[in-house]
């Protein structure tokens, strides 16, 4: 198994406050996507994340070896349509609660 630390980075710092309604219906697919990853067992857990220079989403996950966890960020509905785009952080070691 791999874990990753993967951040959205919205393209604009008050993406949040000024969400078109076609992006909104991109973020409610965007959330749809996440939640079936959760399900599938590829993410441990994600959310937004407030921050005074502009918020962002956080997503932990653990996936199998041979998993791309640039295709299933890209993947991603609120990517696909250009609106922002994912960091990935490789974490050598990821502890959880179950």
């Amino acid at each position: 198994m791999k874990s990753y630390l993967c951040k959205y980075i919205p393209p604009r710092s008050d993406f949040l406050q000024t969400m078109s309604i076609e992006e909104k219906q991109w973020m409610t697919q965007h959330g749809e996507y996440m939640n079936g990853l959760l399900k599938r067992g590829f993410i441990v857990a994600h959310g937004p994340v407030m921050d005074d220079a502009g918020g962002y989403g956080v997503s932990l996950y653990q996936i199998p070896d041979e998993q791309d966890i640039v295709a299933l960020t890209a993947d991603d509905p609120i990517v696909k349509n250009g609106a922002g785009h994912y960091e990935h952080y490789v974490m050598p070691h990821l502890t959880a609660r179950s």
